[in-house]
C-alpha cells in the first residue's frame, strides 16, 4: 500500500468537483498513465490560472468550475504573458522559473489535449484555438547548473559520518539545557538516527522512506523494497540497495520499535511515531521527517541540509565508485539525464582529492 499515492488520490477526488468539466475530462484521460501525485500538481496548476483569470476580469466566473472553454479559447499571448510575469512577481511569494515553467507545461498538456485529442460529438476537437501552441517554454536548469547551485551544500564523505555521529550523541550534548528537547530527543534518536543513515547510505527518497513497511527490509540482501517515483504499479516494489553501514542502525531500531513506540498490531509502517494524545504508534509523515532531518541539521552548523540533499549527498559520493548508469539505477532516475549531475559534482571532489593527496 502506497500510502502517500492513497492520501494524493483522495485530495484529488476532493478537488476534481471544484474543477470545470473539461479539466475532469483531462484528468480522467491521464489517470491511467500519471500518479495521483503528478495529477495533483496538475490541478493545483489548473486552480491558480483559472484563479488568476477571474481576478483579472477575463471570465466572468463566478467560480473556477464555472469558467467556460470557449474563455481559453479566446486568449492572447499577452495574456500568457501577463499570468507568467504575474507567477513571478506574485505578491504572497515569488515563483522560481523551475515552478513557473511547469506551470506552463502543465497549461500546455491540457490545452494540447483539448485541442487535438479530445473530440465533441461531431469529431471536432473541444478547443479550435490553442494559444499555448506558441508559447516557448525555455529549459529551466541543466546538469551542470544544478550541479553548481548544489556545491557546498552537500555532506562531504567525511562529514556524511560526523552527521550520523551527531544524530546518535551531538545533539544531546547541544541541546543539554532545554528538557523538553533532550526528552524527545532521547525518545528518538534510534528511530531518527536509523532515518538519516539510511538515507544517507541508499538515496531514498522522503516519499520512499515514508511508504517503507517492516517487511520491505532485508537486512541479510542489503535492500529495501520501495515504490518507486513514477512507477504506477501498485503490485510491485523496486528493490533497492542499502550499504552495510545502514545495518547497524536498522537492527538498533527494529530492535526498539515494538516496546517504545508500541504501535498496533495492524500497522504495518518501518517508521513510526507517537502523535499528540495518542497511545499507538502510527507511520511517519513526509512532513515529521522533513521537519526531523532540518531540527538535526540545523544544530549540526548546515541549516540548508534537507532529506533531498541527503539524497544529493549519497548520490555524488556512490557515484565517485559507480558509473552513471549504476548510479541513476541506484537513485530510481527515468532519464540519465537527471544522474549527469553528480558527473559535474564529483568532477570538483575528485579534483581537490588530487590536489590535496600526500605523497
Amino acid at each position: 500500500m502506497n500510502v502517500i499515492k492513497i492520501k494524493d488520490r483522495q485530495e484529488l477526488e476532493k478537488k476534481l468537483p471544484s474543477m470545470p468539466w473539461y479539466i475532469d475530462k483531462f484528468i480522467h484521460y491521464k489517470l491511467p498513465d500519471l500518479s495521483p501525485s503528478s495529477l495533483l500538481e496538475y490541478l493545483r496548476d489548473y486552480e491558480t490560472f483559472l484563479g488568476w483569470l477571474i481576478a483579472e476580469g477575463l471570465t466572468e466566473g463566478p467560480a473556477i468550475r464555472d469558467v467556460p472553454i470557449e474563455v481559453l479559447e479566446k486568449l492572447h499571448m499577452e495574456t500568457i504573458d501577463h499570468f507568467r510575469m504575474f507567477l513571478l512577481t506574485k505578491p504572497e511569494h515569488a515563483n522560481t522559473k523551475t515552478t513557473i515553467s511547469r506551470k506552463l507545461s502543465s497549461l500546455r498538456s491540457l490545452f494540447h489535449y483539448l485541442s487535438q485529442i479530445a473530440e465533441d460529438e461531431n469529431f471536432y476537437p473541444l478547443l479550435k484555438r490553442n494559444v499555448m501552441a506558441k508559447v516557448e517554454i525555455k529549459r529551466t536548469h541543466k546538469p551542470k547548473d544544478t550541479a553548481v547551485k548544489l556545491e557546498g551544500k552537500l555532506l562531504q564523505e567525511h562529514e556524511i559520518s560526523e552527521f550520523i555521529g551527531y544524530v546518535h550523541e551531538g545533539y544531546g550534548v547541544d541541546a543539554a539545557t532545554n528538557k523538553q528537547a533532550i526528552y524527545s530527543y532521547e525518545l528518538n534518536k534510534t528511530r531518527d538516527a536509523c532515518i538519516i543513515t539510511l538515507i544517507l547510505n541508499s538515496g531514498l527518497r522522503v516519499s520512499e522512506v515514508v511508504n517503507l513497511n517492516v517487511d520491505d527490509i532485508d537486512l541479510k540482501k542489503k535492500l529495501a523494497y520501495v515504490y518507486r517515483k513514477g512507477k504506477n504499479d501498485d503490485t510491485f516494489k523496486t528493490p533497492v540497495y542499502f550499504r552495510q553501514e545502514a545495518i547497524d542502525d536498522l537492527t538498533a531500531y527494529l530492535e526498539q520499535r515494538q516496546f517504545r513506540y508500541k504501535p498496533a498490531k495492524r500497522e504495518k509502517a518501518l517508521f513510526v511515531a507517537i502523535a499528540n494524545g495518542k497511545t499507538e504508534g502510527q507511520r511517519m509523515t513526509k512532513r515529521a521527517i522533513q521537519e526531523m532531518v532540518i531540527k538535526y541539521a540545523k544544530r549540526f552548523g548546515k541549516p540548508y541540509l534537507s532529506v533531498h540533499k541527503l539524497r544529493h549527498s549519497f548520490a555524488t559520493d556512490y557515484y565517485l565508485s559507480n558509473d552513471l548508469y549504476k548510479t541513476q539505477e541506484q537513485l530510481g532516475h527515468a532519464s540519465p539525464e537527471t544522474t549527469q549531475i553528480y558527473a559535474h559534482l564529483t568532477d570538483k571532489t575528485m579534483a581537490e582529492a588530487i590536489d590535496n593527496r600526500k605523497d
